[in-house]
């Protein structure tokens, strides 16, 4: 009996511990659910929404870009492009191999995906192709069970109409680079890590990037446990880029880059009174729709071996010695300074000599007497040489600061340089040696050390014609104030209004005169006419062993050697509003080559202005110069 009783007392101790422990296990579960449920159940719901719910940025629509007119020059286009999620992918190496097969992906592509792989977070998507064709995406949809972590989305592509020639006025756009987000130089928006955002990278898209990008949007996705989207939760579609409103005018802008066609070179049109300029052109172009997925190495490459240097800006970043344009910071120098006077004549014979150094004249055998306005008309040398050298360079280089010379105009396009407008302080500081007078002669006539942009000439002939009011280049509306306030301030005193009076007279009959440099790229049309000055620009002297060669004409040399053709004119005449400079690289005389471009494009900058085309005057034709009166372009500025 007291065995029984025992083992009785044994099991019923034993069946109290087996449920104390139960109990306290039971407890402590309890305990467990009533912390990840009620303490923390605020926690693991949001983790659970998380696994559910795929939040997405989405990229705004970009800002459109349009002339002065309306016309558009940057939009959107739809486009499908494939995305990848590394985290989702499972195998990655497998899908990245179907994905190689099914789309035939090229070396480029794919190093640039693996180099996505490695930079970028594994739970970001990457894109594998930013330009679908049907017959891919039909592809892609037949093995979709195959590519996990792959999708098709719907996005848009930045695609320019008049590509090659807006392509320097308007830039491009291109993905955001690692030392771009390294740098912070968009700001720390979060849109620019997704990996499908294009940015501005030069032009108007670059300098109006925040502008354009717009506020991103965001879209809530219900994904299932392979990371496939069930359904769209939410949308919020954020807000659109704001479009811009050009000055440019993309008839002349195109007109001005057919006329520059198999050239390189650039071509200026801006309103002489408020600055805004109607074509800002650099041949030859680019396709600035290639950048939009990343341009092939291929492509790239012929860019930049090209030896017309298709990706430089020259209407901004082109350094050009002004030639004879230059002329006329010569002569209202030597008028503002009183070291030369309008009626004052000086001889020209051909040359001059300074020491056993001889400076020659265009003309061989020399022009005779000219007085001031006679020598911007048929451009003499000798006639600037003497002048300049009266001058001195000093006094030469501060009259060119004045005119906004050797400092940024500050148009609101990226990329613009100085230019040079040397003295004797810069060559001292720059080669340690003296200034010499037979520099400040070549410097006279827009040669030697001195180098100008064709936005400089053009804000400089702007101010000429203005009677000293200060004109600031711009390209998108709204920006006059800005683009006068990032313009440096022009150095005081101004210049006599009858000093640059004189200097519009030789202007106007460089091109209305019969011995007129341009007289034979007048514009014929009456009450539409030109003035101007005309330039040419050596870029290397004929040698002793070209000579010995035959070789005595500038069109004979390697296209290298070949001088620079420039022009800066304005119209109409009798109330100056537009002004124009052209400059064509190694394409020899400026009367015969880049003249006629600024005639075409002046004229039509005037039929293209409501105030000026209602003109009633009938187009009059003028009988052409005798042949031998006919400018060569060999020796006529």
């Amino acid at each position: 009996m007291s065995r029984d009783y025992e083992r009785q007392r044994q099991f019923t101790r034993r069946a109290m511990v087996f449920g104390a422990g139960k109990a306290a296990l039971v407890l402590t579960l309890l305990g467990r659910l009533h912390y990840l449920q009620i303490i923390e159940g605020d926690k693991y719901k949001l983790l659970s929404e998380e696994n559910r719910i795929n939040l997405r940025l989405l990229i705004p629509p970009r800002g459109l870009i349009k002339d002065r007119r309306g016309v558009v020059m940057a939009e959107n286009a739809q486009n499908f492009r494939l995305l990848l999620i590394p985290e989702k992918s499972g195998n990655l190496g497998l899908t990245l191999t179907k994905l190689i097969r099914i789309l035939n992906l090229s070396e480029h592509d794919i190093g640039r995906i693996q180099a996505e792989l490695v930079k970028r977070p594994k739970f970001q998507p990457i894109v594998v192709n930013d330009a679908l064709e049907w017959e891919q995406m039909a592809a892609l949809e037949l093995h979709n069970l195959d590519l996990p972590g792959a999708s098709i989305e719907v996005g848009q592509s930045r695609y320019y109409p008049f590509a090659e020639i807006t392509s320097h006025a308007l830039g491009y756009v291109a993905p955001v680079s690692e030392k771009e987000l390294d740098s912070n130089v968009f700001g720390d928006d979060p849109l620019l890590k997704a990996p499908e955002l294009r940015v501005g990278k030069k032009g108007v898209e670059k300098k109006y990037e925040q502008e354009l990008r717009g506020l991103a949007g965001s879209s809530q996705l219900e994904v299932n446990a392979y990371g496939r989207v069930i359904r769209e939760l939410a949308t919020d579609e954020g807000k659109p880029g704001q479009d811009i409103t050009t000055t440019l005018d993309i008839e002349i802008q195109a007109k001005a880059m057919a006329l520059l066609e198999g050239q390189s070179g650039s071509a200026v049109v801006m309103n002489a009174h408020n600055g805004e300029v109607l074509t800002l052109a650099s041949a030859p172009g680019f396709n600035s729709n290639l950048f939009n997925n990343g341009i092939s190495v291929k492509a790239w490459e012929e860019l930049l071996n090209n030896p017309r240097v298709p990706l430089t800006n020259k209407a901004l970043a082109g350094l050009y010695s002004p030639g004879s344009t230059y002329k006329i910071v010569t002569a209202l120098s030597a008028l503002e300074y009183g070291l030369v006077s309008p009626r004052e004549r000086i001889y020209c014979d051909g040359h001059t000599e300074l020491g056993s150094a001889i400076f020659h004249c265009w003309k061989k055998g020399g022009h005779g007497y000219l007085d001031l306005v006679g020598a911007l008309r048929e451009s003499c040398d000798v006639y600037f040489y003497e002048i300049a050298s009266r001058l001195g360079i000093d006094r030469l280089a501060e009259t060119s600061r004045k005119l906004g010379l050797s400092a940024p105009t500050g148009i609101d396009v990226p990329g613009e340089k100085s230019g040079l407008v040397p003295d004797r302080r810069w060559k001292q500081q720059r080669f340690k040696k003296p200034w010499h007078l037979g520099e400040t002669l070549i410097a006279g006539i827009g040669q030697g050390y001195v180098l100008t942009t064709p936005i400089q000439l053009a804000r400089m002939t702007a101010q000429v014609i203005n009677g000293n009011r200060q004109v600031a280049p711009f390209i998108v509306r709204g920006q006059q104030q800005a683009a006068a306030g990032a313009a440096p301030d022009l150095l005081a005193p101004k210049f006599k209004q009858e000093h640059l009076d004189l200097v519009i007279e030789g202007m106007r009959q460089v091109t209305m005169e019969p011995n007129g440099t341009a007289y034979a790229a007048r514009i014929r049309k009456p009450g539409f006419d030109m003035a101007g000055k005309t330039g040419t620009s050596q870029v290397k002297r004929i040698s002793l062993a070209e000579r010995a060669r035959g070789i005595t004409k500038n069109e004979n040399r390697p296209w290298r050697d070949r001088d620079h053709a420039l022009f800066v004119g304005f119209a109409p005449i009798a109330q100056p509003k537009y002004v124009a400079a052209v400059v064509v690289e190694h394409g020899g005389g400026g009367s015969a080559v880049a003249a006629p471009i600024a005639r075409d494009l002046l004229l039509m900058a005037q039929l293209r202005d409501p105030e000026l085309a209602n003109r009633s005057a009938a187009e009059t034709e003028v009988a052409p110069l005798p042949a031998d009166q006919q400018p060569s372009g060999d020796e006529h500025d």
